[in-house]
């Protein structure tokens, strides 16, 4: 299915209004170029000085053609954005809703990209494209139909001239600025993330000496972006001059068929006035071509967001019972690891760097099933600009305020909510940023537990908090699931009460067992725990900061 039958699928629900804003648009066009008819006819009849009462009907038709074609175009500009914002609303959550679950990993500048500027695409289609385009097609129709009532010759010169005006130069412009629009949403998309780096990255850059390469970077790709604006702007300016000649070309041709025909003078003059109001309008469907264009990249990146991905081929999953397996097309990081997870089993997963622990949440969350079945907090959850409230409901929409109490008092955040002034609506920042690490990752926490799945994965969940926290919050999380939880961490205490430990290295399990029967034997984990315990003892003995 082409891009745009995937984004205007979900316009079906607005068809009636956006109808209606192309007929209003074909109305006022009509007006348009009535006005311009009447106005010529009224202008070449009253250099004859005729009574005043054989130009009455004109003067008033002009006067009313004006006044309608102002009041058309105003409510056709408010339906059709009336029905787009409606529409981009949709699309733009529904853009989200994927962006914010997707699998892969993607650059903030991108999604950030996709969301505005891509889906502003939609907009410029619908208001562009297909509304003008539909307009102008009505009234290059209907003007022929008008013509040929005067001069049936004159009616095929107007008729061969909209026939370029309105096909062959939307074609050229088309073949013209293709090529070229396909490659500038892509580069729009990577110098936002070029931007997003250099800002958020500055420091980094600067300390390892790389700040000029990534600004040399940034510019060629501007550079480039520049150069493709630039080509298409002057195969824009060309194809509007091209459009001028035929606007005239076409006006000349049928006055001369009019007068060829022996058609009244005044008549020649409305027939050439009103060929190029009609080549004028038909010239719409250029700017249509040049948009869509332009905006075929765009929407290609919108409709990819927009279509469920395939699903892929998993083992029978259900809520009694999850087992995860190694798979050829599995992460790589991972080699033949299997977790069973029946009811209430909790399991954590602990090894040095890059042993594969996130790569098994990220297998347990992809092959698991739905966020129902297995969700939870993953590495680096993204905290909202929002209100605490707005932050949490992401969890469960149909949560409570005692919902929300229970969740935070779990995570250890409650008490920090009843301080602020504005409690559930306090607004917390870009990514947080009004919180301290500690308490966005509570907040994070929280949102995981209303979420409640059948499997709750939790990566990390204490980083950021004190010991002395970290156990009371891992204490009360493990208490307050009701399902079965996995967990990675890099701290070895408070798994005491848990049913296993699994110990990763290279993606491979080297040792599995119960918290006392790991710590009892010689190995990895003995030596971590032993180090933790000395150096947490070594912590609260010279005071908790």
């Amino acid at each position: 299915m082409s891009p745009e039958r995937t984004v205007l699928r979900l316009a079906r629900p607005y068809l009636g209004r956006l109808v209606a804003a192309g007929v209003l648009a074909a109305g006022t066009e009509l007006a348009g170029l009535a006005l311009m008819a009447t106005a010529t006819w009224l202008l070449i009849t009253a250099a004859g000085q005729p009574p005043l009462s054989a130009l009455t009907v004109a003067i008033v038709s002009v006067r009313a053609l004006a006044i309608g074609r102002g009041v058309l175009r105003y409510t056709e500009r408010l339906a059709g954005h009336d029905a787009v914002l409606r529409i981009l609303t949709d699309v733009r959550a529904r853009v989200f809703e994927t962006l914010s679950t997707r699998r892969e990993p993607v650059r903030t500048g991108d999604s950030l990209s996709r969301l505005v500027s891509d889906v502003d695409a939609v907009q410029d289609l619908l208001l562009r494209v297909l509304v003008p385009g539909a307009a102008a097609a009505a009234v290059g129709v209907l003007a022929v139909g008008g013509a040929a009532l005067i001069s049936p010759a004159a009616a095929v010169a107007l008729a061969a001239g909209l026939l370029v005006a309105g096909g062959a130069l939307p074609a050229a412009a088309t073949a013209l600025t293709r090529r070229t629009a396909d490659r500038v949403a892509p580069l729009r998309g990577a110098l936002a993330g070029d931007a997003i780096d250099l800002t958020h990255g500055a420091a980094d850059l600067a300390a390892y000496g790389a700040t000029a390469a990534a600004l040399d970077a940034a510019n060629r790709r501007a550079g480039e972006l520049s150069r493709l604006e630039r080509r298409l702007a002057t195969s824009g300016w060309a194809v509007d001059a091209a459009g001028v000649l035929v606007g005239g070309a076409t006006a000349a041709a049928v006055a001369v068929t009019a007068l060829r025909a022996d058609v009244d003078g005044v008549l020649v003059g409305v027939l050439a006035v009103g060929a190029l109001a009609a080549v004028e309008a038909c010239l719409a469907l250029v700017t249509s071509a040049r948009q869509w264009s332009e905006l075929r990249a765009g929407l290609s990146r919108v409709a990819a967001l927009l279509t469920p991905a395939p699903a892929a081929a998993t083992d029978p999953v259900d809520l009694a019972s999850i087992t995860v397996r190694y798979r050829p097309d599995g992460p790589p990081a991972l080699d033949r690891v299997r977790v069973d997870l029946p009811p209430g089993r909790r399991i954590a997963v602990v090894g040095p760097s890059g042993a594969g622990k996130s790569s098994l949440l990220h297998a347990l969350t992809e092959w698991g099933g739905s966020p129902a079945q297995v969700g939870g907090l993953l590495a680096e959850a993204y905290v909202f600009h929002a209100s605490v409230r707005e932050n949490l409901l992401l969890g469960r929409t149909d949560a409570t305020d005692d919902d929300l109490a229970a969740a935070c008092a779990t995570a250890g955040l409650l008490d920090w909510v009843g301080e602020q002034p504005d409690g559930w609506d306090t607004v917390v920042g870009e990514d947080g940023g009004q919180l301290s690490g500690g308490q966005r990752q509570r907040l994070a926490l929280a949102r995981a537990l209303l979420l409640d799945p059948a499997v709750l994965v939790l990566d990390e969940p204490t980083e950021g908090l004190d010991p002395a926290a970290a156990d009371e919050v891992l204490a009360a999380t493990l208490g307050a699931a009701r399902g079965s939880v996995v967990l990675v961490t890099h701290r070895l205490r408070g798994l005491a009460g848990l049913d296993e430990v699994l110990v990763l290295d290279a993606g491979r399990v080297v040792q599995r067992g119960t918290h006392a029967e790991l710590a009892a034997v010689p190995g990895w984990y003995r030596d971590q725990w032993l180090a933790q315990e000395a150096a947490e003892r070594g912590y609260v003995s010279l005071g908790t900061p």
